[in-house]
């Protein structure tokens, strides 16, 4: 969903940072500056529980799409807009360079939009884990949620019902349940369809499935998927690649769409399709 208004006049704002890079680590720093001189708080965190960034006006992400999605675990429930600076190769959650952020910041900070830009809506997942001994985990994702195998050498059995209704039991390496935004990631390594990120959906694709049926399926949004794990071989479950849940047999997983969504500073003229057109050489010859 694209027209929603910028932040406007901002006071405080969070920062994420792919440590790792130079050119992220130099744009940190000239952000901070630029906060100082404007009289915007900073707020930094390695917290993953939801309530770090609760209270910021803007998220700022330094890296690549990884960085942006651990940013996506730390806004919680009031949803900031996050601005994905690209620190590293060509991402689909990164919109613009390390020297534009300071520019775009300025921009945002008089309440206006940025050249090209709009605040975008993303589809997030709801992940609720009841293991067989009753005990509850709540996780959410912009990607995807995976459950797969964590012993080489073997497939895993994963009984899969829709809305309470019995759809099949793969025998496969493991099974993704992603959101639009993350059929591009996992889902699509593992021959799911590609979605535009601006529709809701429930993207489910078997990892390498030793079945007759072989197919990745796109559900309502409104629907639920539940994914029980049968057989005692082990399994593990993944939230956008950060956060990891051991599973035992019959333990079960169920993913619904959020009542809640991540939202986006886009910036520029490069929409989905532009980028996934170059990130597979997709130009004219």
């Amino acid at each position: 969903m694209r027209g929603m208004a910028v932040p406007g006049e901002i006071t405080s704002l969070g920062l994420v940072v792919n440590t790792g890079r130079e050119d992220a680590t130099a744009a940190a720093s000239a952000v901070r500056s630029w906060a100082a001189s404007n009289g915007v708080v900073v707020v930094e965190s390695d917290s993953s529980d939801g309530t770090a960034f609760a209270t910021v006006d803007l998220v700022v992400s330094l890296g690549g799409d990884g960085t942006v999605l651990r940013a996506v675990q730390m806004i919680g429930d009031a949803s900031p807009p996050v601005l994905g600076v690209n620190c590293g190769t060509l991402g689909y959650l990164t919109t613009i360079e390390p020297d534009e952020v300071i520019d775009v910041l300025d921009e945002v900070r008089r309440g206006s939009m940025p050249r090209g830009g709009a605040v975008e809506e993303r589809m997030l997942l709801r992940v609720e884990v009841t293991t067989s001994t009753g005990v509850r985990h709540t996780l959410r994702g912009l990607n995807e949620m995976v459950v797969e195998k964590t012993e080489s050498g073997h497939t895993v059995r994963l009984e899969v019902a829709i809305d309470d209704d019995h759809f099949a039991t793969y025998s496969a390496d493991g099974l993704i349940v992603a959101t639009p935004t993350g059929s591009t990631a996992y889902s699509l390594s593992a021959r799911g369809p590609v979605v535009a990120p601006a529709h809701r959906a429930l993207v489910v694709t078997p990892v390498s499935p030793h079945m007759l049926f072989d197919r990745a399926l796109v559900l309502d949004p409104r629907q639920t998927v539940r994914v029980t794990v049968r057989g005692r071989r082990g399994v593990g479950l993944a939230v956008d690649g950060l956060r990891f849940v051991e599973l035992n047999a019959d333990d079960v997983v169920e993913v619904t769409a959020d009542p809640h969504v991540a939202r986006f500073l886009r910036v520029g003229k490069r929409g989905f399709h532009q980028i996934l057109r170059d990130k597979f050489g997709l130009g004219d010859d």
